[in-house]
């Protein structure tokens, strides 16, 4: 039975049920599950239903498992696609995390009781901003990290600076060059086809494993 109180719409802080008049419209798009909704309704006029957020991939290559994540098109809620994709960690096994640029719901959720956050930006007054956004989420969740910069030999040395303020490693710099792009632009291991990054890499895994060591990590 429907009262058409509208106590749900008052309740969703999300706008994703309102009523008008004698109508009663729902936003599926909006909707964060909260329940908020079935719990003012007094006439439990409101019941939940399932719908598909995500669809999840699995792949592998080289001994490395991969699992990717995509939204459903039109869905603006990606935590849950992120600890979805989360749950198929394996404890015992090297978990990398890619997580979205700047400090929203998504990086949190990404960033959350991980052991280590490698930070990447740019050597410019806009990634200057967005870096000091990102150590700020860090620091509150008390999470070790060290920093990439990209691009490094373009813009200015105010991240560097930044970052021993901060007392925040640089633990790699890498330099605007095309062939990178156009390898990652299709989709290929800069490794493989520019084999003299790989022990460059290497000494970016062996140094994170160093901080994160000592900083009480298990994993």
């Amino acid at each position: 039975m429907m009262t058409l109180c509208g106590k749900c719409g008052e309740i969703c802080q999300f706008k994703a049920i309102v009523v008008i008049g004698e109508t009663v419209l729902p936003f599926h798009e909006l909707c964060h599950s909260c329940g908020g909704c079935m719990e003012v309704c007094s006439e439990k006029a409101i019941t939940e239903v399932g719908r598909e957020l995500v669809v999840i991939e699995f792949g592998h290559r080289n001994g490395m498992e991969f699992v990717h994540g995509r939204l459903r098109i039109g869905e603006a809620m990606s935590p849950p696609l992120i600890r979805r994709v989360r749950k198929y960690t394996r404890p015992r096994g090297l978990t990398i995390i890619d997580a979205p640029p700047g400090t929203s719901c998504p990086v949190i959720a990404s960033m959350k009781d991980a052991d280590f956050v490698l930070l990447v930006t740019e050597p410019t007054p806009f990634g200057l901003h967005d870096f000091k956004l990102a150590v700020g989420a860090v620091n509150i969740l008390g999470i070790p990290c060290g920093l990439v910069i990209n691009r490094s030999d373009m813009g200015d040395d105010q991240v560097t600076t930044y970052a021993r303020k901060e007392d925040i490693p640089v633990l790699m710099e890498i330099p605007f060059d095309r062939r990178i792009a156009e390898t990652y632009s299709k989709g290929e291991m800069i490794v493989e086809v520019m084999p003299e990054w790989k022990e460059k890499f290497q000494r970016l895994y062996h140094r994170i494993e160093e901080i994160a060591g000592s900083k009480g990590s298990t994993s």
